[in-house]
């Protein structure tokens, strides 16, 4: 199943128009299309619940719009907690999975009734000791390699996150003698995700960590589904997928006697193909090897090509039919933030308004003032209309929670 994005280039042209560039323009319909595909996918089980991850996109606009599919929220810090209260979500929607946090963050976010997922044994253990009625769900390390690069896998036996299968004795010790209540078993491998296999693999380590447990309500399995990144890229087979682990979670159920939710974090399979990043081209510069398109952003709006080394499609929207030609794609920081290089792209001339695909998941909300440089404005294309979601920064947001004092010129005292 493949669906484009609605907004045409006309509209995207408007809409830089309009709100000024750079920008962040996000299409609903697109989302919305992917909540429907991967509910469908796992339409088998009696009770799936999807947790949109915070992290990808956290404006509170799109959190509404979650709010309205039916998702719940994954989320990994107690501010995230409070902007999903805020966009209207009950507690019991809410699940906290964050990693190294304090015992008083978690006992904050416990306060506020959402679910905990707790992944580390001394936190487990003293949580347990304190809290003991409280419902707890427990992230797994399952020991496997799984994502797109090492920075985003964190299954593996040398990831930070999750509690060690090996360590599972350990665990029943906790529960034992502290009484704890656990009523979920959780696992998140990493992102970018194509071998299903693996995954499959993966969650059968959960089903036999499951067993140990025999209160659950759920078993939530995470997420990082592949989406593809350029025409005809590799993506995760998300309908075979759905109809292999729906078929094994059923005979799950069946053994352990009760039905349980399925439940999944989906955070850039939702939202990473609704997202555009437009840019204007401010200079087009011949070196002796290379032609330039130097744009009015930088990795201070967009750093996962520098970052991750994620290669975004880049499309000339100003000029899409126009002879193609290779270019580096560039922007104005005072470091080296290079974009794309060497990359096909139809002719591209000053003031020409450039599109960056994919742009929907891990772009904005990694965002930030580097070189005192404003943070852009974000849009929702909702019913074929432009919502202005987030205004663009201004020279006051930068002075903001800055405090002057009051320091001598020492050349004056003198």
């Amino acid at each position: 199943m493949k669906k484009k994005l609605h907004m045409q280039n006309s509209k995207l042209l408007e809409i830089a128009k309009d709100f000024g560039s750079p920008i962040y323009v996000y299409d609903a319909e697109k989302i919305s299309f992917q909540y429907t595909r991967l509910t469908s996918a796992f339409k088998k089980v009696k009770q799936v619940k999807l947790n949109y991850a915070v992290k990808a996109l956290s404006n509170i606009s799109i959190l509404k719009l979650m709010k309205s599919l039916g998702a719940g929220l994954d989320t990994v810090s107690i501010q995230e907690v409070k902007l999903g209260l805020t966009a209207g979500f009950t507690p019991d929607q809410i699940i906290f999975t964050p990693n190294g946090v304090s015992l008083e963050e978690i006992e904050t976010a416990a306060k506020l009734g959402v679910q905990i997922n707790i992944d580390n044994l001394s936190i487990l253990e003293q949580f347990g000791t304190k809290h003991p009625k409280t419902p707890v769900c427990i992230r797994i390390n399952p020991h496997v390699m799984a994502g797109g690069n090492t920075n985003i896998s964190v299954g593996h036996i040398d990831s930070k996150f999750g509690i060690s299968i090996h360590q599972i004795p350990h665990i029943l010790r906790i529960v034992e003698n502290t009484k704890m209540h656990i009523n979920g078993i959780h696992m998140h491998t990493g992102s970018d995700i194509l071998d299903i296999d693996v995954f499959l693999y993966a969650s059968e380590i959960l089903f036999e960590t499951a067993k140990n447990f025999k209160e659950l309500e759920f078993i939530d399995f995470g997420s990082g589904f592949k989406v593809p990144y350029k025409e005809g890229d590799i993506e995760t087979n998300i309908e075979e997928f759905g109809d292999k682990l729906s078929k094994r979670f059923n005979e799950f159920c069946a053994a352990y006697g009760k039905e349980l939710t399925l439940g999944f974090e989906p955070g850039k399979f939702l939202v990473s193909e609704a997202g555009q990043f437009l840019v204007k081209v401010n200079v087009v510069k011949q070196t002796t090897s290379t032609v330039f398109a130097q744009v009015d952003s930088g990795f201070n709006h967009l750093i996962r090509p520098m970052l991750y080394g994620s290669q975004h499609e880049i499309e000339n929207i100003s000029n899409p039919k126009g002879r193609e030609r290779f270019y580096s794609v560039v922007g104005y920081i005072c470091e080296t933030d290079t974009f794309a290089n060497n990359r096909r792209i139809a002719e591209i001339n000053e003031g020409d308004i450039l599109s960056f695909k994919n742009a929907g998941a891990y772009c904005y909300s990694m965002s930030s003032n580097y070189n005192s440089r404003y943070r852009p404005a974000e849009v929702l294309w909702l019913n074929n209309k432009a919502h202005l979601i987030r205004k663009r920064e201004t020279f006051d947001d930068i002075l903001n929670n800055q405090i002057e004092i009051e320091i001598s010129d020492k050349k004056k005292s003198k």
